[in-house]
């Protein structure tokens, strides 16, 4: 569990080199163990539960999921031997279905028509069938998820920046990592613009990221944190993860391209306006649990 964590900031040069001035740069959470962000978060509520009490070898990890806070858990789990059982909507990609069950992970296939709230929803169900049975950290609305930013992924990007950074962004899921990461650069470097990212409709295909206005909002999200909130679309996010992979060499998952595009719709703006900054996002996952999605051979 020592390697989650302390990932890398890469600087994005060619996708940079359109906006004279500003540099934009990505923390590679797909170098955790796990092979996300969510690695971070998912140790954290385990670690919380364990603490409380609450999570105990006798209890079964129970949650909702659309893939990588599951895989963390099914990782974490089997490495501190729990069980694991996840609600997952059943379109989730083969590559995330074959990782989890790899792991060892029970999973529940949940209504693809209805998202990751559909996965909520029945976790609630199965939850309230049997309480006593399972450790139930709802990642949706568990302090323990954006403490782990707070904690963890800010204060290295503080680190690894010198404080130079000017703008952060990324998109809204269970909002863990916005939240987080927003509080403590905010506290820490008040000069700092946090911007959100959101799908600009509510039916969308940028995996494990949420449309506020339509979907069932995390209790953890705090609408008034952001200094904006950015709309994305989906072909956009598909074209900047394809970009990625071919101009700057590096296999990311849909997510983390739609992070990119934010921070070119910020640089954009700055060269625009005859400004300079650095720009922060969070390179989420990588492109392993998605290379079966059709875009990739558009």
């Amino acid at each position: 569990m020592n390697s989650i964590g302390n990932t890398p900031l890469l600087r994005l040069p060619a996708i940079s080199s359109a906006f004279p001035g500003v540099e934009i740069l990505a923390k590679a959470e797909f170098l955790n163990p796990g092979g996300s962000v969510k690695d971070r978060p998912g140790l954290s509520m385990v670690r919380e539960g364990e603490r409380t009490g609450q999570l105990t070898k006798a209890r079964t990890i129970l949650d909702a999921t659309s893939g990588n806070t599951g895989i963390a858990y099914a990782m974490i789990g089997a490495a501190l031997g729990y069980q694991v059982r996840l609600c997952l909507p059943q379109n989730a990609s083969p590559e995330r279905k074959q990782i989890l069950k790899a792991y060892g992970a029970d999973l529940i296939l949940t209504d693809p028509g209805a998202g990751s709230d559909g996965a909520i929803v029945k976790c609630r169900e199965v939850y309230e069938n049997d309480p006593n049975r399972y450790f139930y950290p709802d990642q949706y609305n568990n302090p323990a998820n954006w403490k782990a930013h707070f904690e963890t992924t800010a204060p290295e990007i503080l680190s690894q920046t010198n404080y130079s950074l000017t703008h952060f962004v990324a998109m809204l899921g269970t909002s863990g990592t916005f939240t987080g990461t927003a509080r403590r650069l905010k506290r820490d470097l008040p000069t700092v613009k946090c911007l959100s990212a959101q799908p600009d409709q509510g039916f969308h295909g940028i995996e494990g990221t949420k449309h506020m206005p339509t979907a069932i909002v995390p209790g953890i999200y705090d609408e008034t944190l952001a200094d904006e909130n950015l709309w994305i679309s989906t072909e956009g996010s598909y074209a900047m993860t394809k970009r990625m992979a071919r101009e700057e060499g590096l296999l990311v998952g849909i997510s983390a391209g739609a992070n990119v595009l934010a921070a070119t719709q910020i640089a954009a703006r700055l060269v625009e306006n005859g400004e300079t900054g650095v720009i922060v996002t969070i390179l989420c996952d990588g492109a392993a649990k998605y290379l079966s999605e059709p875009f990739w051979h558009d």
